[in-house]
């Protein structure tokens, strides 16, 4: 377990090249396939991996919520996966993934993990409807490996926002028409959950909406308003005024996108904003790094209005 946990640490390197490193895990056996499918998570989500704690159990918890664990004086709330995605296995969890995204703490009770797999997030595939359907939207992008196994990567932003209701109707309360319905964002992301909040958020505010599900669908698309403005003699930012975009998303991320979006000129003055449950630092650096003009946490409408607003109708950034 040490070995595991020594090397989680110090991975920002791979973030802007298109790669991510991505803990493997199982959740047991379906007993109704019998199957043990794996699943995966950004390492840059993880904090430790550990034995499961003592956890103290508290009534009228959202479905799969065992309890809390105090990890450091913090205390964190559990969640067992397998519960919470109805699936029956044949063992119950005997390891705890503890996470930080969005800036929440949550463990994750899974029966087993493997390794770590370094990855390139072209080999990371859109999960076909069948399997989204059967999982609940729950997976995000899949991939197979050299021995023929598939890895789904887990919407842990969409257990984030059902176990904690981050996407209830209260949130979105403050948010109100600006005035600038002429206005269109472009946005990119593989979260539904996510791309769901956006659209809410934007839709609250009177602003227009192009939306993609990945980096390089967006990049495909964003390429072809460029060249339907070129065709009409028009600049492509009377078309879309602002992209906002993920950081991980299956096929291209949000750092490869970013970069190519501001190396085509006909981009220019149109500002891209960042919106990511990455919280460390570095993320947000090297999104400057590759010319992102702000950076914006996700499950935040009211800070994400602010900050639309702001960069529609020329503010400075923060």
């Amino acid at each position: 377990m040490s070995d595991l946990l020594s090397s989680i640490d110090g991975r920002t390197k791979l973030a802007g090249t298109n790669k991510l490193e991505m803990l493997s895990f199982s959740l047991g056996l379906d007993k109704h396939t019998g199957r043990k499918e794996t699943f995966g998570i950004n390492v840059f989500k993880v904090r430790e991996v550990m034995r499961i704690p003592e956890i103290t159990r508290a009534p009228e918890m959202p479905e799969g919520v065992e309890g809390m664990v105090s990890l450091r004086g913090v205390l964190v709330p559990v969640l067992d996966l397998a519960k919470y995605i109805g699936l029956e296995v044949d063992v119950p969890p005997s390891i705890m993934i503890v996470t930080e995204y969005n800036g929440c703490i949550q463990g994750f009770l899974v029966e087993s993990v493997d390794n770590i797999l370094r990855l390139d997030w072209s080999a990371m595939r859109v999960p076909p409807e069948m399997l989204n359907a059967e999982m609940g939207g729950l997976v995000t992008a899949v991939t197979e490996l050299a021995d023929r196994r598939l890895v789904m990567m887990m919407d842990v932003e969409k257990v984030l926002a059902e176990t904690r209701r981050l996407d209830d109707e209260h949130v979105f309360r403050n948010v109100k028409p600006i005035g600038l319905e002429s206005r269109t964002v472009f946005f990119a992301d593989d979260s539904h959950v996510a791309r769901n909040q956006i659209q809410r958020t934007l839709d609250a505010m009177g602003i227009g909406h192009i939306s993609a599900v990945n980096g390089m669908q967006a990049w495909q698309e964003l390429r072809k308003l460029a060249d339907q403005a070129d065709a009409s003699g028009r600049p492509v930012k009377e078309l879309i005024q602002l992209i906002l975009t993920d950081v991980e998303m299956p096929e291209m991320d949000g750092y490869t996108l970013t970069r190519r979006i501001k190396s085509d000129k006909r981009f220019q003055g149109i500002p891209v904003l960042m919106h990511s449950s990455l919280s460390g630092d570095s993320n947000r650096d090297l999104g400057r790094s590759v010319g992102v003009d702000e950076y914006v946490s996700k499950f935040e409408p009211n800070r994400l209005a602010q900050t639309l607003e702001r960069l529609l109708t020329g503010g400075k950034g923060a």
